[in-house]
């Protein structure tokens, strides 16, 4: 599927998306389900803070495509979203990598105490850390040599270095929670 980038500056709205023409193997109700999914996605879209987010399409691509996904700041504590939401994204067949420099073990893996540290590829980086500590993690999955998407959940942004992973061809999306944007997608 040939997806275009989210062009900087353009707010997406619910339009964008409802009046395609969606051809489905089984015909009307597959094409009005894919509608609405990328209509709900747009929804969830609009509530982020990043008008420079990927478009839903891109969003279905990356999570249809993801197999690994390393989590930054994986939570020890099983109440946070930290970990209720890796652990979601484990129980629904995604192999989830922990990040957590106070855990020797998350989820029944090891845990890293660096993005730099996990040794196989990875598909997406997933980042639980505060605003004002997301920097260095953006930075550090744009170095790694298979070129991961890199997601931000909701409330958490990186202007500077957002903007240079996207100028450097990487899928960023900041502010959106990935278990609602899932969890659309499986509806």
């Amino acid at each position: 599927m040939d997806i275009p980038a989210a062009s900087p500056g353009i707010r997406r709205t619910r339009a964008s998306v409802s009046g395609r023409v969606v051809a489905g193997s089984d015909g009307a109700p597959q094409a009005r389900r894919l509608v609405n999914t990328l209509v709900e996605l747009e929804r969830l879209l609009d509530e982020s803070s990043d008008p420079d987010n990927p478009p839903a399409e891109r969003l279905v691509e990356l999570l249809t495509n993801a197999q690994t996904i390393a989590v930054v700041g994986l939570s020890r504590n099983l109440e946070k979203p930290a970990r209720r939401v890796p652990s979601y994204l484990a129980a629904k067949g995604f192999d989830v990598i922990p990040v957590n420099p106070h855990a020797d073990r998350l989820l029944g893996r090891r845990s890293y105490a660096t993005l730099s540290e996990v040794e196989e590829p990875v598909d997406l980086v997933l980042i639980f850390r505060p605003s004002e500590e997301a920097g260095p993690f953006v930075r550090e999955a744009v170095r790694r040599k298979e070129e991961p998407s890199i997601w931000l959940q909701t409330g958490v942004r990186s202007e500077e270095e957002v903007l240079d992973a996207r100028i450097r061809g990487r899928i960023v999306v900041q502010d959106l929670c990935i278990f609602r944007v899932h969890r659309v997608l499986m509806a």
